[in-house]
């Protein structure tokens, strides 16, 4: 029952993606072909909150709701692994028409479809476990 609160802000941030039409493969479409404005001003409005919240974190010292204190430390950039993981990221964006957060928005829309990219997803997420011991980090 205390996770509660998380549940509702989950279910309220997907209903906003489906009704700013983030999760419609046609905007996803239209980004990438680069003809429409409106996935890019989207994305652009995320990173200037992300922006404006790490300065806030960090400018305030911040702590969690917990009381815990946030730790930004950044992590190291890994030029091969970054690029596949971007790259592999990419493909399925661009295929599926959805990123991981909007996925879940989608199987609660009602689209069927986005099902099988979810499963995806997880298969996804259980091969990088299982092979990142052999990864280089």
């Amino acid at each position: 029952m205390k996770y509660i609160k998380f549940f509702l802000v989950g279910v309220y941030f997907g209903i906003v993606l489906v009704k700013s039409e983030v999760v419609s493969w046609f905007r996803i479409q239209e980004m990438f072909h680069l003809q429409s404005f409106h996935m890019y001003g989207i994305i652009g409005s995320a990173i200037a909150v992300g922006l404006i919240s790490v300065l806030l974190v960090k400018t305030f010292k911040l702590k969690s709701f917990g009381g815990e204190s946030i730790d930004l430390t950044p992590k190291p950039f890994n030029r091969v692994g970054n690029t596949v993981g971007g790259l592999i990221f990419g493909f399925g964006w661009a295929l599926t028409g959805a990123c991981p957060g909007p996925l879940y928005a989608l199987v609660g829309g009602g689209y069927l479809g986005a099902v099988l990219a979810l499963l995806s997803a997880f298969a996804g997420v259980v091969a990088y476990g299982y092979l990142r011991p052999r990864l280089p980090h």
